[in-house]
């Protein structure tokens, strides 16, 4: 293994890890949140309800569909340039 395999190697390994450090860092959700429960007032009957509206979360709720298929592309671009990167023996 030459130095440009093992620092494609180090830089592969520490994005990926980071990556789901972070992911346990917002909760380690499956599924990133994409709804939030708002509470929403009846203007005719002066009721309360609650109303699922669309919102993207990412910083407050990264799920593991974000960060796996992040850590996913590290590691298979990580691959080919360690392919990619190595020296050939002349024999």
């Amino acid at each position: 293994m030459n130095k440009k395999q093992k620092i494609v190697l180090v830089v592969g390994a520490v994005l990926i890890f980071s990556a789901l450090i972070l992911w346990l860092a917002h909760g380690g959700e499956i599924f990133t949140k994409s709804q939030v429960l708002i509470e929403k007032q009846d203007d005719l009957f002066g009721t309360t309800y609650k109303e699922w509206e669309d919102k993207i979360l990412l910083i407050q709720a990264l799920g593991l569909d974000y960060a796996g298929g992040f850590s996913a592309m590290v590691a298979v671009i990580s691959a080919v340039l360690f392919f990619l990167f190595r020296t050939k023996k002349d024999n």
